[in-house]
């Protein structure tokens, strides 16, 4: 249910790394490490099965909103995840 904003102590910018601020150049990562990222956690953190649905479905609209920035790569095997990077211009 929505709450008045007045009744949280405080509020802050909704701001999102950019590609270059959060992935290097030189790797390829999944969706799974990219949400880990978006969180301020290094890519292989450990995170419940719970958590990690949450901050994928952040990390989703994240790719879709800058694709034009990213290349994705082909999985490894059909089990396998695809991969996203920076575009190189």
């Amino acid at each position: 249910m929505p709450r008045p904003k007045e009744s949280f102590d405080e509020t802050f910018a909704c701001e999102f790394y950019t590609p270059e601020e959060l992935l290097d150049p030189e790797r390829m990562y999944t969706i799974g490490e990219i949400a880990r990222l978006l969180q301020g956690l290094e890519p292989d953190a450990e995170v419940d099965e719970g958590t990690e649905a949450v901050i994928v479905d952040w990390a989703v609209p994240w790719v879709m909103i800058n694709a034009e920035d990213l290349v994705i790569a082909e999985p490894p095997t059909e089990e396998d995840p695809g991969y996203y990077g920076l575009r190189e211009d």
